[in-house]
């Protein structure tokens, strides 16, 4: 049995945070698991956890108030801005010196970062003898001042993890002369149900957290263009966030409400109902276990 310890941000809602649980809990059947997360943000987190997983928070009674700040901005509260501010800057400082400290009392086989900020305390910070892996959950889309980022904070990392094929050998290129060596393994992706998709119907789906970040917006514009050959086509956006409204008024404003409807994510059994009937969810990662554990020995 190794020791691995996790870091993360937070254990809330989020495609890395899904990322995070569904390892742990794959991992723990053969491995003791902790995971040190930055926040707490809720209680409890938003993705089930496996009992045997211990969970080390940092941060417990203070959180990101980025929300607070901006609204504080927008309403031109003098008092309120600097009273957010200066909660801001004591996160932020806590943040980074909790973790650093974290890290270098960590005593495990394998430790695994899930941003590119932990990899660089990682890689500066943690004992000899552990093996160091950074995974990557996004794509640089051509930001070199990202992709930069993500260079500069691998080192002393051993192994490097991207998302995608596509990605691994991207980043192969620019890390052959390095230490770190980069291994694609797929996420995991949940399969609790046996239903199988008939393929019948003509529906592209997409889900995630309506934000900025995510693209949505240049989703509706490119579905128009395919809309205006494949008319019979059908788009479904299931989440929530800050943009639902933003989108909902650029839906109508195309006068695309008949070809793309908002699944709101509250609704889990009908997006559910959605994602079975488009594509069945059955992914094998048990070579996760088998490749991690080979690292060690």
């Amino acid at each position: 049995m190794k020791k691995i310890v996790i870091l993360a941000l937070h254990l809330s809602v989020g495609g890395i945070e899904r990322v995070i649980t569904n390892v742990s809990n794959l991992l723990c059947e053969n491995n003791d698991v902790t995971i040190i997360s930055t926040y707490k943000i809720n209680e409890n987190p938003s993705f089930e956890i496996d009992d045997r997983i211990n969970i080390e928070y940092l941060l417990e009674d203070l959180k990101p108030n980025r929300k607070e700040l901006k609204d504080a901005i927008k309403n031109l509260n003098i008092i309120e801005i600097i009273k957010q501010s200066f909660i801001s800057a004591k996160v932020l400082y806590l943040r980074k010196k909790l973790m650093i400290k974290a890290i270098k009392k960590i005593d495990a086989d394998i430790v695994i970062s899930t941003r590119a900020m932990h990899n660089k305390w990682l890689g500066k910070y943690a004992k000899k003898g552990i093996i160091k892996i950074a995974q990557e959950h996004n794509h640089h889309n051509n930001n070199k001042k990202y992709i930069k980022k993500v260079i500069r904070s691998l080192k002393n990392i051993d192994f490097f993890m991207p998302p995608s094929n596509e990605l691994s050998k991207f980043y192969e290129k620019l890390l052959k002369n390095k230490k770190t060596k980069v291994i694609y393994i797929p996420n995991l992706i949940e399969n609790d149900s046996k239903e199988i998709s008939e393929l019948k119907e003509k529906v592209i789906l997409s889900v995630g957290r309506l934000e900025r970040i995510k693209g949505f917006l240049d989703l509706i514009e490119v579905f128009k263009i395919v809309n205006q050959t494949y008319p019979d086509w059908k788009l479904k956006i299931a989440g929530s966030g800050s943009q639902e409204e933003e989108l909902q008024q650029k839906i109508y404003h195309e006068k695309l409400e008949k070809n793309i409807e908002l699944v709101r994510r509250k609704n889990k059994k009908r997006i559910k109902k959605i994602v079975f009937r488009i594509f069945c969810l059955c992914y094998d990662i048990i070579f996760r276990i088998i490749w991690i554990s080979s690292c060690g020995s």
